[in-house]
């Protein structure tokens, strides 16, 4: 094959393995992993694992690490210190320390089927130690379980996994020098890495950030992209130079980037980058699985298999106890991180390049991990059910947290359910208390609960998308319930449970803006109050009674508004800044003007029926200045500005409708 004929086969495997995986609603990483296999040297043999194609995979990591980099936010990381320095750092230490002591135990006690050095087993514990955050925090995104008390864990170890990568890339090529050198090289990469991180993380920032604002006002959106690839490569050529890694220049770069004002706009603008290298990557780290070594050691796989997966769901179980988690709840962490991980792969494949791992090892392995990955949506979609089974009390635990919800709730009656009590719950808590009206509010915050509570706010622990938390906090006795989180998916469970068990009590949800307005209407919101549209009729009525407008009028204007459900205000014209937005299909206003001799002119609105492509018509300024409200029987003319409303597709329909009838 030619460079062209691998190039095509790689985007057509890919887009297969991502599009089986969004049908069956598993990560893509896995349809990444599984049509490696498929195509690679070992199975169909479509393409071979060329040493071009890894080192081109690699730039996968580099992005990868690139993005955790962006993450690394030291507020985050101080808010969640005591799970993330707490909880992560002893899970990291002791899998490594674990698995290494064990490594050497079974290579003494059986030398004929296990012969690791000591150098090697302390990259097994690094492999070890690693769980899949793609896969883990997508489940649980989807499943919204990240504030859980659980997820709170689940996360903060997965970040310290992140950052204990680090030092490992650095390790891994020392520990392949010869033995007695190896004291020197280990000392050598670690005085390396401290002297060029220190350079780079005193100065770099304020280098950094002088740089990109230079950039960003020459106003060029593909200077800007250049530079921050050459930014990012830069500092990894520079790591790897200097004999460390690529993945951590590129870490550098995106902890340097994370403190600048410009954060945001790279996360958007390097995403493509790193999916894209990151897919191929793990391409090729399923082509590299050899199954007839698989098959014929298929007694070694399933030990190993059964070994990583006990021995993580046990160790990370028993920690997660010291740090105040029940027994059901540090169950549930052990079962979401006891598959193998994404920087596991990265780390050994780092060690076989560097021949750490005995061949006869390697494919195991490999194979052992990819396969903890494959099982990890069906354990963790099985995670109730497992905890209840092993553990008898999480029932009982789970009834004494909805009791206390009950005994706060019992006495409440026409009160309001909030959920969610961040700063827009609390400001409503706060005009409801005004009021003399009572509320319960629901939230997932353990330290927010617990300071409110201390306050005499009446807020208790608990998830309002689940029905036994809003039957606790009286949703049968509530006079309205009020979802005052951003989160759709989350709001259109509670608007589920509160139509299925409670259909007079009212509902108002909190949104963005008008792109779920349908959907949230449709599952029964009694309001729905978008924030974009909510700010701008407040601009607008404080700019109106500023230039003279009167009072009266202006509380008209906006209640008019308010009646019509924001009509005025759906939609809005998109740019070139509004790029997110063009990505996710939102609704959007376009202007279609009409030619002179035009198929459509002369027609009536209501033969055109452009409500059936899914479009509203908004506004229609004739070619002489004169605007005229839309109504079906309003005939158009050549030269009118038909203003629409929908998404980018009804539009395109609409304006193929317009123009050529």
């Amino acid at each position: 094959m030619n460079a062209l004929d691998l190039a095509l086969l790689y985007l057509l495997a890919a887009v297969l393995g991502v599009v089986v995986c969004r049908f069956l609603r598993l990560p893509a990483m896995i349809g990444y992993l599984g049509v490696g296999v498929l195509i690679g040297p070992h199975a169909l043999a479509l393409a071979q694992n060329s040493a071009g194609l890894r080192y081109l995979a690699e730039f996968g990591v580099v992005f990868l690490m690139f993005a955790i980099g962006l993450e690394f936010s030291l507020p985050k990381l101080r808010a969640m210190k005591r799970f993330v320095f707490g909880l992560g750092t002893a899970q990291v230490v002791l899998t490594v320390l674990l698995t290494t002591a064990a490594s050497l135990a079974l290579g003494w006690l059986l030398p004929q089927w296990w012969k690791l050095e000591w150098p090697m087993a302390v990259v097994m514990g690094g492999v070890m130690a690693m769980s899949s955050t793609a896969i883990v925090v997508k489940l649980m995104a989807d499943r919204l379980e990240l504030e859980s008390e659980h997820g709170q864990r689940v996360v903060g170890i997965l970040l310290f996994q992140d950052l204990a990568v680090v030092p490992l890339l650095v390790l891994i090529p020392a520990l392949a020098a010869p033995g007695e050198d190896l004291a020197r090289a280990l000392l050598l990469a670690v005085g390396k890495a401290a002297v060029l991180l220190a350079l780079l993380l005193t100065g770099g920032q304020r280098v950094m950030r002088w740089w990109l604002t230079l950039v960003a006002r020459r106003k060029s959106q593909e200077l800007f992209m250049l530079n921050l690839l050459l930014v990012t490569l830069g500092l990894a050529w520079l790591t790897e130079h200097a004999g460390l890694s690529l993945a951590l220049g590129a870490f550098v770069a995106g902890m340097l980037i994370a403190e600048t004002e410009y954060k945001h706009q790279v996360e958007s603008d390097i995403r493509p980058f790193h999916d894209v290298l990151l897919g191929l990557f793990f391409i090729t780290i399923g082509m590299m699985l050899d199954w007839r070594i698989v098959l014929e050691r298929w007694p070694l796989v399933l030990l190993l298999l059964v070994l990583s997966l006990t021995f993580k769901v046990v160790l990370i179980t028993a920690l997660a106890r010291p740090f105040g988690a029940s027994m059901g709840t540090s169950l549930r962490v052990g079962l979401y991180l006891m598959q193998a991980g994404e920087f596991g792969l990265v780390l050994l494949q780092l060690a076989n390049q560097h021949g750490l791992v005995p061949p006869a090892l390697f494919n195991p392995t490999l194979a052992s991990m990819v396969i903890s990955m494959l099982l990890t949506p069906f354990i963790i979609e099985r995670s109730n059910a497992i905890v209840t089974r092993v553990v008898s009390s999480d029932w009982l635990q789970q009834s004494v947290q909805m009791t206390q919800i009950a005994r706060k709730s019992i006495a409440a009656d026409r009160h309001v359910i909030i959920c969610g009590y961040g700063r827009c719950g609390q400001n409503l808590a706060r005009l409801l208390d005004g009021e003399g009206i009572p509320y319960m509010a629901l939230d997932l915050d353990p330290d927010r609960v617990r300071q409110a509570a201390a306050a005499g706010h009446s807020v208790v622990f608990g998830d309002a998308a689940r029905l036994p938390s809003l039957i606790a906090a009286g949703l049968a006795r509530a006079s309205a319930v009020v979802i005052t989180y951003l989160d759709t998916p989350s709001a259109l469970k509670v608007l589920h449970h509160v139509r299925e068990h409670a259909p007079a009590v009212p509902v108002v949800v909190r949104t963005v803006d008008d792109t779920d307005w349908a959907r949230l209407q449709a599952a029964g919101a009694t309001e729905v109050v978008p924030e974009a549209l909510e700010a701008s009729l407040m601009l607008a009525s404080h700019a109106l009674a500023l230039v003279g407008v009167p009072l009266r009028r202006v509380v008209r204007l906006v209640q008019e508004q308010r009646d019509a459900r924001y009509q005025l205000l759906r939609g809005y014209f998109h740019g070139a800044d509004d790029a997110a937005d063009d990505e996710y299909g939102h609704a959007r206003l376009a202007t279609v003007v009409l030619p002179p001799g035009g198929p459509t002119v002369g027609q009536r609105l209501a033969d055109l029926a452009l409500h059936a492509v899914g479009v509203q018509v908004m506004d229609v300024r004739h070619a002489n200045g004169r605007r005229e409200a839309p109504h079906d029987e309003l005939r158009l003319q050549g030269g009118d500005a038909v203003v629409l409303y929908g998404t980018p597709e009804a539009l395109a329909l609409a304006e193929a409708k317009l123009l050529a009838g």
